[in-house]
């Protein structure tokens, strides 16, 4: 998945985490037999069931926008209570969709996250970093349904081992695809074996997600929407030898997770301004 993320303010952010012990320490706590992974990862999904993202109208979550191949790869894309329709549109319904935010316990005690590299076979996006996911079907039940089936899916994950701990506010695709992140708990990560569909997925990592707030390994490029002016955020990531571009719409959700985790903005600029979705909506309809 791609997409630039607008992070509220700092002072916003706050509002909208529980009031209790900073998670980061959290997880910067040591190991030992009080101590273990389960029990920290246990504490840390008791602390995110507290968070609720923000709202946003319903009536704009509406309209008939595909995206290619029913999954939710995408340049760019804006949080969807930050992109109001132009007055007096037809009413709109977006596609949905979900991604799954698997957070683990490294052996650092780090926090980290399982990614995608999209199979270089595809006809669209082919390479490119992705949190799994995809179009809810009919048999979902929720956000979380979708997007735990879709790991299946890609990369066999399943989804007895997730414990789905809340979503985070939806994300508006290029394409105007509704995409909802789920953040999910994976205690056992040694249960988890990658069964890898080669007809969607190359290879499958995982990255720690403080480095979404970190300003390492990190550019941006200025974009411009309907004469609003954005950053475009990208994250340079290296696994052994071989190396991962995290950016787009990806790298805007994991920001986005990684301040409500850490319940701290990141440390650099994101620019945040009021995206517009064009009155006249069509098929071809796209944001930069």
């Amino acid at each position: 998945m791609h997409m630039v993320s607008f992070v509220r303010t700092s002072a916003t952010i706050r509002s909208l985490l529980p009031r209790a012990s900073s998670i980061s320490k959290i997880m910067d706590s040591s190991s030992n037999a009080d101590t273990g992974g389960s029990q920290r990862l246990f504490t840390l999904a008791q602390h995110l069931r507290q968070y609720k993202a923000p709202s946003f109208p319903e009536d704009i979550v509406e309209q008939r926008i595909e995206e290619s191949g029913g999954k939710v790869v995408t340049q760019v894309g804006f949080p969807e209570a930050a992109t109001p329709v132009g007055q007096n549109p037809e009413k709109f319904r977006p596609k949905k969709a979900a991604v799954l935010i698997c957070l683990f316990e490294g052996d650092d005690g780090d926090l980290r996250v399982i990614l995608t590299k999209r199979s270089s076979k595809l006809s669209t996006h082919s390479g490119e970093v992705a949190l799994p996911g995809g179009k809810a079907e009919e048999g979902d039940k929720d956000d979380g349904d979708t997007a735990k089936r879709e790991a299946m899916e890609e990369i066999g994950l399943d989804p007895e081992l997730v414990n789905v701990v809340t979503v985070l506010q939806p994300f508006l695709s290029k394409h105007l695809l509704r995409v909802v992140p789920v953040i999910g708990i994976l205690n056992d990560k040694k249960a988890f074996k990658p069964v890898l569909n080669p007809a969607e997925v190359e290879a499958v990592f995982d990255a720690p997600l403080e480095m979404f707030l970190k300003d390492e390994n990190r550019r941006q490029e200025e974009r411009e929407w309907m004469g609003e002016k954005f950053l475009l955020h990208f994250f340079d990531y290296g696994v052994g030898h071989k190396k991962y571009l995290i950016w787009g719409l990806t790298a805007g959700i994991l920001i986005r997770a990684a301040s409500v985790v850490y319940q701290r903005p990141p440390a650099f600029v994101e620019q945040n301004p009021k995206f517009k979705v064009p009155q006249n909506v069509s098929n071809d309809t796209t944001l930069p």
